[in-house]
């Protein structure tokens, strides 16, 4: 075989590439895998790792769109039992960090943003796992738990119907050649089994996280960039 035979069969092809980003995993995972950012910092390390996916030695990707799927927070005021005082949520660091966030992220090339909303009838405060199971075994009593043993519960609704209805639209108007999914859960599964049917490279990102097994038969792959630290700003 002659070297332009070899070329031909080695040469890239384009492949038009939508990525969904589940907000909220995504900014646990990034942050247990990078620590606390500022929102400007966060947004760009986003944009930058969107990025490193259209990298790839066979394929020529180009981007379609990078979804975001995020809530905003709750301006809701809520009890703590440790405090036995009412906090106003609108007044804290994570009111004001997140809306920072969001605010970045519209500012950046091809990002759009699909928000749901926080279930204000489900936000409180709960024990967290550790302290949890210090006190059920007799370690800490009631009165040792403080402040920082508590964690704010926010259920969000909405997000997971937004991605499912876009994978739909991204496929039956033939918009993309493939989908990747930034996301650790199992509730995409029927959005990415359609997707497949119609012919749709489907890969998951799930950051490195573990995800189950029978996962694997829904999905033509997993790919997560270099997880190395992440501090450039690039456009898309």
């Amino acid at each position: 075989m002659n070297k332009d035979n070899k070329r031909k069969i080695f040469e890239k092809h384009a492949v038009r590439t939508a990525i969904l980003v589940d907000g909220g995993f995504y900014r646990k995972r990034a942050k247990a895998l990078w620590g606390n950012k500022t929102p400007a910092e966060r947004a760009d390390e986003l944009n930058d790792y969107c990025y490193r996916h259209l990298k790839d030695n066979y394929e020529n990707r180009y981007l379609y769109r990078v979804f975001y799927y995020d809530c905003p927070p709750i301006a809701k005021n809520i009890y703590n039992p440790v405090t036995q005082k009412t906090v106003s949520l609108e007044r804290t660091a994570e009111y004001t960090w997140m809306n920072e966030f969001l605010k970045e992220l519209k500012h950046h090339r091809k990002f759009a943003l699909r928000m749901g909303r926080i279930s204000d009838t489900q936000v409180h405060y709960s024990l967290k796992h550790e302290p949890t199971k210090k006190l059920l075994r007799g370690d800490i009593k009631i009165s040792d738990i403080t402040t920082n043993d508590l964690e704010l519960n926010l259920e969000q609704k909405g997000v997971d119907m937004r991605i499912g209805v876009d994978i739909s639209s991204l496929v039956f108007k033939n918009q993309v050649n493939q989908i990747i999914l930034i996301s650790g859960d199992s509730d995409f599964v029927p959005a990415a089994k359609q997707a497949r049917r119609e012919g749709i490279d489907f890969i998951l990102d799930p950051m490195r996280s573990t995800i189950k097994d029978d996962l694997f038969e829904h999905i033509d792959g997993i790919r997560t960039p270099s997880m190395s630290t992440i501090h450039t700003r690039k456009e898309i």
